[in-house]
């Protein structure tokens, strides 16, 4: 019976130690799968450029910023100057222009963008801006950047998205020397826009037909505001619920709400600009933007790149409409986030850049 009894207990042992050495496989595995992902996800965001943190201090102004170099070489290269669509970016946009700046990096151009004043320790405060304010900062940063021995005074250009469209226009109209202009989603009339994001919203998130009409009418009624300078608690008094209209925020559109690109996009003229349009934009209204900048800016210096797949921030659609796709493609595939062949259109277009002449 002894002996029968201390089998068992000899099996149980045996069953028990089978089952700890199969959990460790596991956890073993478990862990070579983790240390590889991690590695995938540190090899995918290591990228083939030279990152400088910079202080950039012009006319009184202070920026906190990031200089990209390419990898070899000690200049002077060509500049890339990153101007920020709306929100509170900081100078890598939340490691989203990393990919475009390997690229630019890649075909020997430096690209340089800054923290928006207010983010990430950087003096002042983005929503008392105004698109001249912006521009001026741009402005100055680019001074900056031609006191620097590694970088081409003369081969400097623009790259904006977004809320960019109301300044690009602005710094080629004060810097006859710009050199070129890379348009992305740009936006030329600020309620033109506005009421063009509301409906496509409405649309796509299936409002009735009711909602619409409700939603023009607060809409109307913030213009009217807008239009005879109402201070925030008039806004609220007549409107009821902000709906995330902060008094800050309000501030902000006060001061550019009349924003209108038409008036300084004949400052483009003669440079080459690349404008770059996506498909699912519920931002900004595509057919209007190419409208005008095909009137205004005439001849074979602007290039049209439309990107039928994108959304607004030229991201794959099927990506932004699923939050985990859209986080692990950011997280262990960055440079797959953007639309099919946006970073090498980009890329190719300043190669046909260093064989134009400057503008006239």
């Amino acid at each position: 019976m002894k002996d029968t009894r201390t089998a068992r207990t000899l099996g149980r042992r045996g069953r028990r130690r089978r089952r700890v050495r199969a959990a460790l496989a596991v956890l073993a595995a478990v862990v070579v799968v983790a240390a590889g992902l991690g590695g995938l996800v540190v090899w995918q965001n290591t990228y083939e450029l030279r990152e400088e943190p910079v202080v950039i201090r012009q006319a009184g102004r202070t920026l906190h910023g990031v200089l990209a170099l390419p990898v070899r070489g000690k200049g002077p290269f060509p500049l890339v100057v990153f101007v920020h669509g709306d929100g509170p970016v900081d100078a890598t946009h939340d490691t989203f222009y990393r990919p475009m700046w390997e690229a630019f990096a890649r075909s020997g151009y430096a690209s340089l963008s800054w923290n928006k004043p207010g983010v990430g320790g950087a003096p002042g405060d983005w929503l008392d801006q105004s698109m001249d304010d912006r521009a001026a900062e741009a402005a100055d940063a680019i001074a900056w950047a031609r006191g620097r021995p590694d970088v081409d005074g003369a081969r400097i250009g623009l790259w904006g998205a977004s809320q960019a469209g109301w300044v690009l226009p602005g710094i080629a109209a004060q810097d006859r020397r710009i050199r070129f202009v890379i348009a992305v989603s740009p936006a030329v009339n600020w309620h033109r826009q506005g009421r063009y994001n509301l409906l496509a919203e409405l649309r796509r998130d299936g409002a009735s037909d009711e909602e619409v009409a409700t939603a023009l009418r607060r809409r109307e009624t913030g213009l009217e505001l807008l239009g005879r300078g109402a201070s925030y608690e008039e806004y609220v008094h007549a409107l009821g619920d902000p709906d995330g209209m902060t008094a800050a925020r309000w501030r902000f559109v006060t001061k550019n709400h009349t924003a209108d690109a038409s008036a300084d996009l004949p400052a483009l003229r003669g440079i080459p600009v690349l404008l770059v349009l996506a498909g699912h934009d519920v931002n900004v209204d595509t057919a209007e933007t190419e409208a005008a900048y095909r009137r205004l800016l005439p001849g074979p210096a602007l290039r049209v790149a439309h990107y039928p797949d994108a959304t607004h921030a030229l991201v794959r659609r099927a990506l932004e409409d699923s939050s985990p796709r859209l986080t692990l493609t950011a997280l262990c595939a960055p440079r797959a986030l953007f639309a099919e062949g946006f970073l090498a259109d980009q890329a190719r277009f300043l190669t046909t850049v260093e064989t134009e002449g400057a503008r006239p």
